[in-house]
């Protein structure tokens, strides 16, 4: 898809000087960008969502049932082990 944008002079001769540096063509040097920069706001987002579910939920392994699997399997590898 085509897109017509609106860049300062400078930073337009910038992204040219860095494309021909890399020697890729100067659209594909912008849409690598906005790729870096959309998954960044993707993976914040994903981030937050998550944050929001443990809030709610409660960290992983806080639930009754996984903190007596945790408290017997110590016991179990103190036995067998003598140690812990």
């Amino acid at each position: 898809m085509k897109v017509a944008i609106s860049l300062p002079d400078e930073l337009s001769r910038q992204i040219d000087r860095c494309a021909k540096r890399l020697r890729v063509p100067r659209s594909r040097l912008l849409a690598d960008g906005a790729r870096l920069i959309v998954a960044k706001y993707e993976m914040a987002d994903a981030t937050a969502a998550w944050n929001d579910a443990i809030d709610a939920a409660g960290q992983p392994g806080d639930d009754p049932a996984a903190k007596t699997l945790r408290r017997r399997s110590r016991r179990t590898i103190r036995k067998a082990t003598g140690s812990w």
